[in-house]
């Protein structure tokens, strides 16, 4: 478990099955992500079982969590690639940023990672933001990485090298 200001990042649960449907269900938040929005509870609670799984041999992707209320995720999802997601009424609050900035120092102090990478959708105008006050660097760009109900997405990749010298 991570802890900011603001927020608790801990381990996936089941109870936050409801919550989570919540999340990936809404257009508006998977308007930028590599899957169609949630069509039913089935998919996000394969889901959310992933997310248990995989904590238990790696503890690197967290559940957001604003006075015990779970309102996204965040943290490393695949190698050393790191990503977040966040409810929509959530947006523009710096919860992401805050919470990036925690699982950054955490993934640098207890993985081997000698650098994290990141993607996005260029559209995706407030994730690129972040990406880039979070210190990550744009390294490339890709057409057509992602195709969801027939509409191609493009992809941006980032960069954050680690800075304490550690390999």
């Amino acid at each position: 478990m991570l802890t900011t200001d603001r927020l608790v990042l801990r381990e996936p649960r089941l109870d936050d099955l409801d919550a989570m449907y919540a999340l990936y269900r809404d257009p508006r938040a998977m308007n930028y992500w590599s899957t169609a929005p949630h069509a039913d509870k089935s998919i996000t609670k394969t889901l959310v079982d992933r997310f248990i799984a995989s904590w238990q041999d790696s503890p690197t992707y967290f559940q957001i969590t604003l006075d015990d209320i779970y309102i996204g995720n965040v943290g490393n999802h695949r190698d050393n690639e790191v990503g977040f997601i966040l409810h929509p009424d959530h947006w523009r609050k710096g919860y992401v940023f805050e919470a990036m900035q925690a699982v950054t120092a955490y993934l640098f102090d207890t993985t081997d990672h000698s650098e994290l990478i990141a993607e996005a959708d260029p559209l995706n105008v407030a994730s690129v933001g972040l990406l880039h006050r979070l210190g990550f660097t744009e390294t490339h760009r890709e057409k057509n990485t992602f195709c969801i109900n027939g509409i191609w997405s493009d992809s941006v990749y980032f960069v954050l090298p680690r800075h304490d010298g550690k390999r």
